[in-house]
């Protein structure tokens, strides 16, 4: 198997505002596993939060593309990364999805299947999105709410854990009267204390949000659990949710957990995860980073199975360079066509780092 690089950068349509910081931009990853004329892809993105930079993806993505060339196919390599054999130095889970997305995209090619049917699904995922809003004033979050809600979208997951919790209240209230009919999430980011989110979830609940997702700083899932428990409504783990352990740690003591396939590992580790909660009254979120269509279409393959999809991240790009995951009226969809079922679009000498 032959392994090639490239990094682009993607930028925002505009920041993105979040309780720890504004994003405008971050730089992609993509490898290509070619075998026998057919190649597949996958994407792996920066991350200051997961501490992921360019270079660093590049190292850990070539001595990836290295370690394949011991396996006869494509199809043996996939099985050894499902079944988690090792070589060499351990990757940072981004690395590993993006090279498990890569290996998936060739072999599903090579069978003349889409992804969901090698994970055994028999149905075209279709899941509502939702779609993020930063922390931004009351009337522009009214505005926002109000166009994508004109375009489809049912979903609308709103950024709260500014210093002053009435700024977040004041923001939410305007995206409930902008959309009434709109299933609301919210996400501090860990930006709250267990007092401040005591204090701050019943008003939520009384603007009718559907589900917190992480109000409290992570480290501390313990206390988590025990806001949980009293919550008035769903609290969703995220950043206190990173793999197998974490969510076993927390299975039936939150109400819902946030995969994303680039801090699990990819999506054996995510079905593993999914595996794990079956019964225990904790349900699946499926997350992920800002990134493009090719970094999304994994987890699109996946959003059949879970409670909350938010998988929104190619469409807050300014120039989405892949497509075939939709999104844009509110839904993304797998694509029919074997592998990942994403193309590229034309490139555009801008976007090429």
């Amino acid at each position: 198997m032959k392994t090639g690089l490239r990094t682009v950068r993607l930028a925002l349509t505009e920041p993105l505002r979040i309780s720890r910081s504004t994003m405008a931009a971050r730089d992609a990853v993509w490898l290509s596993v070619e075998h026998d004329g057919v190649t597949g892809h996958g994407e792996a993105v920066s991350s200051v939060y997961y501490r992921l930079d360019t270079g660093g993806l590049v190292r850990h993505l070539t001595a990836a593309g290295s370690r394949l060339a011991r396996f006869p196919d494509p199809e043996a390599a996939l099985e050894a990364l499902r079944t988690g054999e090792s070589t060499g130095e351990p990757a940072p889970p981004a690395v590993t999805a993006a090279v498990e997305a890569a290996l998936l995209d060739l072999v599903g090619k090579r069978a003349g299947h889409p992804v969901h049917r090698l994970l055994g699904a028999a149905d075209t995922p279709v899941a509502a999105t939702a779609r993020t809003l930063g922390i931004t004033s009351p009337a522009r979050a009214a505005e926002r709410a109000r166009s994508l809600v004109a375009k489809g979208f049912g979903v609308l997951k709103v950024k709260a854990g500014t210093p002053d919790p009435e700024d977040d209240v004041a923001r939410v209230r305007a995206v409930r009267d902008a959309a009434p009919r709109a299933r609301l999430l919210l996400d501090p980011n860990g930006a709250w204390t267990a007092a401040r989110a005591r204090a701050l979830l019943p008003r939520f609940a009384e603007l009718g949000v559907e589900a917190v997702e992480q109000p409290l700083a992570p480290g501390a899932p313990e206390a988590l659990a025990e806001l949980a428990a009293r919550s008035p409504l769903p609290v969703v783990a995220d950043e206190d949710a990173v793999d197998l352990e974490d969510v076993r740690r927390l299975a039936g003591r939150v109400h819902g957990v946030n995969v994303k396939l680039a801090k699990c590992g990819g999506v054996h580790a995510a079905l593993r995860i999914a595996e794990s909660i079956e019964g225990s009254g904790t349900r699946l979120m499926l997350g992920c980073l800002t990134a493009s269509s090719l970094g999304l279409a994994p987890a699109v393959h996946l959003a059949d199975r879970a409670r909350w999809a938010d998988l929104d991240g190619h469409l807050l790009l300014a120039h989405d360079p892949w497509s075939g995951i939709g999104g844009e009226d509110g839904r993304v969809r797998a694509s029919g066509l074997p592998g990942l079922g994403v193309e590229r679009r034309e490139a555009r000498r801008a976007d090429l780092a």
